[in-house]
């Protein structure tokens, strides 16, 4: 299995001491120019996360086209946009064109989302879940009015006045072939996970599980892999899908490490009480480069999936983590298989023949 690694960008922004990142557009500007120095160091993904209502990165095509703009080679991507905030034809219009304009190098993780700041945000956008209905439903619902838009399904009566008096429907415009093929759902079940699979979704295991059984965060996600797999193979889909696990990834090289996050420590699992369910967070790691190479290298669930998105603390500013990234992939990364991409067998084009 090829390893893929990349960065997610919570995308913060305060004007407090230390803060690289004291406003909205320094964090827009900054996401665009990490994702420039990622590329250059042979990541292979450049992921925001979405939130509303926070100081936090929330419209993220405008910023998506940016980086496309940018950058050649990398994979840009969403973990993950909160469906319950989506007018799901704009969105079906607007991922095709960021994707046309990155050449097909989207890769847009969706789901419910998580607990927000805002009370009923989505409400405030005009959705409201149906009385006999829920967020997650209204979320699903969302999505595969999404997929199939992305798919090119007709979507609405065309007018004859205006087509020459031909009838039928029409799909949303524009299309961008092979996109529905990368389009991630956040799993934080084994249950979900599960659906997931059967709706032919990549699977983005989320950063917490809002489950806990008593194993490690790491044998909990592993078998909601597992189980993720299993899911995809009896539903018979033809093509292999792509799973991504996130980790906090600090290594201590440095004064500047050292100061910003000690010598490093024994991480450990969380376990607590999200919205009125016991929930597992996954533990950071933090230490000299060849303690965490080792520690990662033993991760059940980094061992499962094929892409490995590492948290940053993006307030510390682009310089600070491309040194951090750098660590990484020069001296951790190659212990779970990861390969530079200037020495991976050459890849097949990837525009589709009818796009090129």
């Amino acid at each position: 299995m090829e390893k893929r690694i990349g960065f997610l960008s919570f995308g913060h922004w305060q004007s407090i001491p230390g803060s690289q990142v004291r406003t909205g557009r320094d964090a827009l500007v900054q996401s665009v120019e990490l994702a420039v120095a990622a590329e250059q160091l042979g990541l292979d993904g450049a992921y925001v996360r979405v939130h509303h209502f926070a100081r936090q990165l929330a419209s993220p095509f405008p910023l998506l086209a940016a980086m496309a703009a940018r950058t050649s080679r990398i994979e840009l991507g969403t973990g993950v946009i909160d469906m319950r905030y989506e007018n799901p034809l704009y969105m079906a219009e607007e991922a095709a064109a960021t994707d046309l304009l990155a050449d097909g190098r989207l890769q847009l993780g969706v789901s419910r989302g998580s607990p927000e700041t805002a009370l009923r945000g989505s409400e405030a956008f005009g959705y409201v879940p149906a009385p006999d209905s829920s967020d997650a439903e209204l979320a699903r619902q969302k999505t595969g009015l999404f997929l199939a838009a992305i798919s090119g399904q007709p979507m609405v009566d065309a007018d004859p006045r205006m087509t020459g008096g031909a009838s039928g429907k029409l799909p949303v415009q524009p299309q961008s072939p092979g996109l529905a093929e990368r389009i991630w759902w956040g799993s934080g079940t084994r249950a979900t996970a599960e659906w997931t699979a059967r709706q032919g979704l990549n699977l983005m295991s989320s950063t917490l599980l809002v489950e806990d059984t008593g194993v490690p965060f790491d044998e909990l996600q592993a078998e909601q892999i597992e189980r993720y797999r299993a899911a995809w193979a009896e539903a018979g889909w033809d093509r292999e899908p792509r799973v991504s696990v996130s980790r906090s990834v600090l290594p201590v090289v440095s004064d500047l490490d050292r100061q910003y996050f000690g010598n490093g420590r024994d991480g450990e699992d969380q376990v607590g009480i999200l919205e009125g369910v016991r929930a597992r967070f996954g533990k950071s790691y933090t230490g000299e480069p060849d303690v965490l190479a080792e520690e990662l290298a033993k991760d059940a669930a980094v061992r499962e999936a094929d892409s490995l998105l590492l948290t940053v603390p993006n307030m510390l500013g682009v310089e600070y983590n491309a040194h951090l990234l750098q660590t990484i992939v020069e001296h951790v990364a190659p212990a779970i298989g990861w390969v530079h991409p200037d020495q991976r067998p050459a890849a097949p084009d990837r525009l589709a023949p009818d796009r090129a």
